[in-house]
C-alpha cells in the first residue's frame, strides 16, 4: 500500500471514541493552504495511536504520514464505499526535535541499502583517471 505525507495546521482534534470493545478511533482535521482556499482534510488514528494527539494543540504545524484506505459496505440492499485517511505518524514541524534519529551503524551493516555520505572507493581494475 502506498504511503502519503502532507503538511498543514491542526484545525480540529476530536476525543477518542470507543467504537467497539476492541476498537478505538480518534479523528483530527488538518488545514492545508491550497492557493486562495484552504483545504480541511479529516484524518483518523486508531487503537494505541489515538494517544499521540494528546501532546498537540490547535494551530500546531504538523506533518502527517498516512495510508489511503477504502472498503465496501452493503445494508438493506444499498451498496456504498468508505474511504479513510489512516494516520500512522504525526510530527511537529518548524523547529521540532521529534525527527527520527539517523540509522545506527548496526542497522546500516544489516544489509539495508542506505545511501552513504562518502562515495564508494573505485574498483582496483578501474583505469579511468577521474
Amino acid at each position: 500500500m502506498a504511503s502519503f505525507e502532507i503538511e498543514g495546521k491542526l484545525h480540529e482534534i476530536s476525543v477518542t471514541e470507543q467504537k467497539t470493545e476492541s476498537f478505538r478511533l480518534r479523528e483530527f482535521v488538518l488545514e492545508e493552504q491550497d492557493g486562495q482556499y484552504p483545504q480541511m482534510i479529516k484524518f483518523q488514528m486508531t487503537q494505541d495511536r489515538c494517544s499521540q494527539l494528546d501532546s498537540y494543540k490547535l494551530g500546531d504545524q504538523v506533518k502527517v504520514s498516512f495510508n489511503l484506505r477504502g472498503r465496501a459496505w452493503s445494508k438493506d440492499g444499498r451498496n456504498g464505499y468508505i474511504t479513510s485517511l489512516d494516520c500512522w505518524r504525526l510530527e511537529r514541524i518548524n523547529g521540532s526535535t521529534q525527527a527520527a534519529p539517523p540509522p545506527t551503524a548496526p542497522a546500516a551493516a544489516s544489509g539495508d541499502n542506505f545511501p552513504t555520505k562518502e562515495p564508494a572507493a573505485p574498483a582496483a581494475d578501474d583505469d579511468l583517471p577521474f
